[in-house]
């Protein structure tokens, strides 16, 4: 058997919600092309993201430890794919877009700069009098304009969908700018989706690390509601410092646990607004995807814990204070002398339209951490070489 395109839009439109977003009404790219003859446009999309260089350097791109920090730590490429699979999970169960919600969660975090939210507000302290710098409007640009793998058109020129989900994506780490893509107007539910699952992959993993580091006492995690129900689910006892085994058994537990609360959450919230049309989800003035008031209570004071206790741990903190020295240290020294930029990049500064200082903004952007840590030895030790 052998499926052309026509014939997966067709079960698209037979299995998926009716307030779902199939690729056959996908209001398009920005730049016509031919469609694929056995791939859907948000298949399409989520391939045309994976094959990106932007997507393959978030490997070395920080989540919570810099690379150096240990082998088994999540970074920002590992985050996103768990950001994917959760959503994958989450679109299956309602009746959305599988596929559309893959290709927003692997592309969210793009535009990320290296040392995760540090690095983000280095370059944007440096941006300030240019617009500024955040990682979500970062991804929009990256998607749009700074990959460049086609001959005809700049960027990856993915539907209006996928666009739209990525500046549309709204958590408590992101700044939502939807210029130009109906701000008026709330995410498809694919959208929505997304970042449910990217807040529950952070707040579980990072949570994960922080036991695995050493950093997080135990003592005081357990003392939170949302691991002691865990715990009672279990029917483990909640006392001692637990086990590798037992450690994973736990944070797989309160991943399902979460991913069930939400599921049960939009569901009942989608029924109680009578959501039957895609056009029904645009015009609500809220949004469908959510968790049970309870576990929402929960998950704020589980990351109220994570902000205190681990992301302004002295390790972290130290960490974070050297990649602001370097990233300010990089920016400084390409604005007082842009020859030391690579021939691409200049050219960039000469004939884009973007401003000097924007171009070394997306270079520095687009660096991991192991590349930043590279060239500031070469930029500031006189004996390494360059």
């Amino acid at each position: 058997m052998f499926l052309v395109r026509a014939d997966l839009e067709l079960r698209e439109k037979a299995a998926l919600a009716p307030y779902a977003v199939t690729s056959a009404q996908s209001r398009g790219r920005e730049h016509p092309e031919k469609e694929h003859a056995y791939r859907t446009a948000f298949q399409r999309d989520r391939d045309r993201i994976i094959h990106t260089t932007a997507f393959r350097r978030m490997e070395y791109k920080t989540q919570v430890f810099v690379y150096a920090e240990g082998d088994h730590y999540r970074n920002r490429l590992t985050h996103s794919i768990e950001v994917a699979q959760l959503g994958r999970t989450l679109a299956r169960s309602l009746g959305s877009n599988e596929d559309l919600v893959e290709a927003i969660c692997l592309a969210h975090d793009l535009g990320h700069s290296p040392f995760g939210h540090v690095g983000e507000t280095a370059l944007n302290h440096m941006m300030a009098d240019q617009g500024g710098f955040d990682h979500q409007r970062q991804t929009l640009r990256v998607v749009t304009l700074l990959e460049n793998r086609y001959p005809d058109f700049p960027g990856l020129n993915l539907t209006y969908e996928v666009r739209e989900g990525l500046v549309k994506h709204d958590t408590d780490y992101d700044v939502r700018d939807a210029t130009g893509y109906e701000p008026e107007k709330s995410g498809s539910l694919e959208c929505q989706l997304a970042n449910i699952a990217d807040e529950l992959a952070y707040c579980t993993s990072d949570l994960d690390d922080g036991l695995r580091s050493g950093l997080l006492d135990w003592q005081e995690v357990r003392r939170l509601d949302l691991w002691q129900r865990v715990a009672a689910s279990l029917q483990t006892a909640n006392d001692g410092s637990p086990s590798d085994l037992l450690r994973a058994r736990m944070i797989r537990r309160l991943v399902g646990m979460l991913i069930t609360d939400a599921v049960k959450a939009t569901a009942a919230r989608i029924a109680s607004y009578r959501v039957e049309t895609l056009q029904d989800v645009r015009d609500l003035d809220t949004n469908l995807a959510c968790f049970s008031a309870e576990t929402s209570d929960h998950n704020r004071a589980l990351k109220s814990f994570l902000q205190e206790k681990f992301y302004r741990h002295p390790r972290v903190v130290r960490m974070a204070t050297k990649a602001n020295r370097v990233l300010t240290a990089l920016f400084q020294a390409y604005v007082t002398e842009p020859l030391q930029l690579p021939y691409e990049t200049q050219e960039r500064m000469r004939f884009g339209p973007d401003s000097p200082r924007r171009v070394i903004c997306d270079y520095l952007a687009g660096m991991t951490d192991r590349y930043a840590i590279q060239e500031y030895g070469k930029l500031f030790d006189p004996g390494a070489s360059v």
